[in-house]
C-alpha cells in the first residue's frame, strides 16, 4: 500500500474561502445555495490575484489558484520554489466543462459585436486544463501536468491520479484536486432539461421528498506527498488518502447502471488498496446528488461494498449545502471528508427532515456529529464517493493523521 500523505489543502466554495470555513459552516448546518445555486459569493478574483492573472484567466482557474495558494502556504511551500525538484513535481486538476463563464461571454461579443472583436485568450482561458496549466506556471511544477475530465467524478480521480504517480515513482509531490464554476443559464437549461435540477429549488439527498440537484461552483486542492518526503523536510502530516479505487458503468451516458455493482467495485477496490475493512469506516460523505435514482443506487451501492457494516456508519451529502460542484465535487468533498476526520466531527446534509426509509437501513446525519474511530487508538478513516455522468466511478479512502487533535480549526 502506498499512502499519500496530505500535508496541505485549500478550499473555495459557497460557504466561503478557506477550507476552515468549509468545514466550520457545514458543522453548523449552514447553507451556501441562494436563490437555488451555490455561488461563491465570498469570493473576489481580485482581491486575491493580481490584475494581469485576473484578465488572462476564466472564474474556474482563478477559484483553483486561490484554493491551491491556501493548500501550498499550509504545505510550507513558497511562490516558484516547490521543495523538490521541480520536475518531480506532478499538477493533476479535474474540471467537468471548463471555461464556460468565458465562453458564455464571448458567444455574446461575437452576436453583438462580430468576429474581430472576440477576444484570443478566448481558448486558453476555456480550455478544462487551463487551471492546471496556470498552477503550473505559477508555482514552477515541471512534473507532469494534466487535466482528469470525467465529469462529476473529476476532482477525485485526479487525487487518485496523484496517487498513482506517487506509487509509481513518477513524481515526489503532487498537487491535485479539482475546479468549476459552471453556474450560468445555460448549464442550469441543460440540466433542467435532463430532469435533474430541483424544480423546488431545495436540494435535500437522502430525504423521502428530494427531487434532485442544484448547481454549485468552487475549488478543492491538496498537497500529496511521499511519507518519506513530508518527513525528510520537516512537514507536519495532516491526514492521508490511504486508498483509490474507481470504475466505469459502461452502460448508459447519463443514467447509472441499476445494480450499483460497478459502482461497488470502485469502493471495494479503494477499500483493498487502503488495507481497511468495511468496519473501519467511520464516516461516509456520499456523492448524495438528491436525485431519486442515484441516491437509491447509491444506497445500494454502498450496501453491495460495505456489506452489514453500513448501517452503523455515519453518512452525510456535502451537496445539500453547497450544491454539485460537478468537476469539483470530488476534492471538495474530499477536504470535507479529511476536515471531519480531523476534527472528529461530521457535518450533517442540510434540511434532512425525513430520510426516506426506501434507501434501507442507513445512520444518516443530520445535526452535527461527534465521530470515532471503530477501532480505538487508530486514527479515523472516511470514504468518498463520487459519480459522473458517462459511467464514471471514484471512491477515495482518507484517514486523518494520529496526532491531530480536534482544538484547531485549520
Amino acid at each position: 500500500m502506498t499512502v499519500g500523505v496530505i500535508t496541505g489543502f485549500g478550499a473555495v466554495t459557497p460557504l466561503g474561502v478557506g477550507a476552515g470555513l468549509l468545514h466550520d459552516r457545514a458543522v453548523a448546518g449552514q447553507s451556501g445555495l441562494t436563490d437555488g445555486v451555490g455561488r461563491c459569493g465570498d469570493f473576489t478574483a481580485r482581491e486575491h490575484l493580481s490584475r494581469h492573472e485576473t484578465r488572462r484567466t476564466d472564474r474556474f482557474s482563478q477559484l483553483a489558484l486561490v484554493a491551491a495558494a491556501e493548500a501550498l502556504a499550509q504545505a510550507g511551500w513558497r511562490t516558484a520554489a516547490p521543495p523538490y525538484p521541480s520536475d518531480r513535481v506532478a499538477c493533476v486538476i479535474g474540471c467537468g466543462l471548463g471555461g464556460t463563464t468565458t465562453l458564455g461571454i464571448q458567444q455574446g461579443v461575437l452576436d453583438r459585436q462580430g468576429e474581430e472583436y472576440v477576444s484570443p485568450l478566448t481558448v486558453p482561458m476555456a480550455m478544462a486544463n487551463a487551471a492546471a496549466s496556470h498552477l503550473s506556471m505559477r508555482y514552477a511544477l515541471h512534473g507532469e501536468s494534466l487535466c482528469v475530465a470525467s465529469a462529476c467524478a473529476s476532482g477525485a480521480q485526479a487525487i487518485g491520479t496523484g496517487l498513482r504517480l506517487l506509487a509509481a515513482g513518477a513524481a515526489d509531490a503532487v498537487v491535485a484536486g479539482g475546479t468549476e464554476a459552471s453556474t450560468s443559464p445555460l448549464i442550469s437549461a441543460a440540466f433542467r432539461a435532463a430532469g435533474a435540477l430541483s424544480p423546488t429549488g431545495a436540494s435535500v439527498p437522502f430525504d423521502r421528498d428530494r427531487d434532485g440537484f442544484l448547481l454549485g461552483e468552487g475549488a478543492g486542492i491538496l498537497v500529496l506527498e511521499t511519507a518519506a518526503g513530508a518527513a525528510r523536510r520537516g512537514a507536519a502530516v495532516l491526514g492521508s488518502v490511504l486508498g483509490y479505487g474507481a470504475s466505469s458503468d459502461a452502460h448508459h451516458v447519463t443514467a447509472p447502471e441499476p445494480s450499483g455493482r460497478s459502482a461497488a467495485a470502485a469502493v471495494t477496490r479503494a477499500l483493498a488498496e487502503a488495507e481497511v475493512a468495511p468496519g473501519d469506516i467511520g464516516y461516509i460523505n456520499a456523492h448524495g446528488t438528491g436525485t431519486v435514482l442515484n441516491d437509491r443506487l447509491e444506497c445500494d451501492a454502498l450496501r453491495l461494498a460495505l456489506g452489514d457494516a453500513l448501517p452503523a456508519i455515519p453518512m452525510s451529502s456535502s451537496k445539500a449545502g453547497l450544491g454539485h460542484l460537478l468537476g469539483a465535487a470530488g476534492a471538495v468533498e474530499a477536504i470535507a471528508t479529511l476536515q471531519a476526520l480531523r476534527h472528529a466531527t461530521a457535518p450533517p446534509t442540510v434540511g434532512l427532515r425525513r430520510p426516506d426509509e426506501r434507501l434501507g437501513p442507513l445512520d444518516l446525519i443530520r445535526t452535527a456529529r461527534r465521530l470515532a474511530a471503530p477501532v480505538p487508538g487508530r486514527p479515523l478513516i472516511g470514504l468518498s464517493t463520487s459519480f459522473g455522468f458517462g459511467g464514471h466511478n471514484a471512491a477515495l479512502v482518507l484517514a486523518s493523521a494520529p496526532s491531530i487533535t480536534t482544538k484547531g480549526r485549520g
